[in-house]
């Protein structure tokens, strides 16, 4: 029986477990063996959530914060040798324009039809081909949708040769406050020249017209010349 327990101690103090120590530890140390593994397999998908939600936080607060800023970002140095000469804005609907005439032929309003007669003609010539050169090769009802909107078109002068950006800001209706840009590069330009920008399609139907807008000229990052339409603050 003594040489049994001394095999038994000699076995165990050597790395060979006795089948009865262990049956009686292995309650023990099986438990705390799961929680460390549970522990570290856990740790790393917290920390890469954790990590996930703080980049997302950051880069929703840095958008929006630049779309606060971004009509403000440009400091204004007007100079007289770049100036806006005319805009001209244009919306094409959906429906046909209508000339809304005075009823009836009474001698009182006859002097007044004769003399706007050519005025009202060539008015009305000058729109209908501006709709026809605006619809100009859509034939398809998508075709048509994708050009009904708003077209603005600037037309500015520039003394010298310069690197410019022109740069058209505006507001719609469904956006309220939201402010919106396009822009349009030119290296080494000189003396008249027109800038167009629209608002058509999907991007007019789904945001609403434009109410509100200002095109910018601008040199080496700064505003040289701006015109801005009454609504714009």
């Amino acid at each position: 029986m003594p040489r049994q327990l001394r095999a038994g101690w000699v076995a165990e103090s050597s790395g060979f477990r006795n089948p009865l120590g262990a049956q009686a530890r292995g309650p023990c140390s099986a438990p705390r063996r799961s929680l460390r593994i549970d522990r570290v397999a856990r740790s790393p998908f917290d920390m890469v959530m954790r990590f996930t939600c703080a980049v997302a936080l950051l880069l929703s607060v840095s958008s929006v914060a630049g779309a606060d800023t971004e009509q403000r970002k440009f400091p204004v140095a007007l100079n007289p040798d770049f100036q806006f000469r005319k805009a001209k804005i244009y919306t094409l609907s959906q429906n046909l324009p209508v000339n809304k005439g005075q009823k009836g032929n009474t001698p009182s309003t006859l002097t007044k039809k004769a003399s706007s007669k050519s005025s009202s003609v060539v008015q009305e010539a000058s729109i209908n081909f501006e709709r026809s050169y605006r619809m100009y090769g859509a034939v398809t009802a998508l075709d048509q949708r994708q050009r009904f909107g708003q077209y603005f078109d600037f037309f500015w002068r520039a003394r010298r040769p310069s690197d410019l950006t022109v740069r058209f800001e505006y507001k719609q209706e469904k956006l309220r406050a939201f402010v919106q840009a396009k822009e349009q590069a030119y290296q080494n330009v000189r003396g008249t020249n027109h800038s167009g920008f629209r608002v058509v399609g999907d991007e007019y139907f789904d945001d609403g017209q434009v109410l509100a807008w200002r095109c910018l000229l601008i040199e080496h990052g700064r505003i040289v010349a701006e015109k801005r339409s009454f609504l714009w603050d």
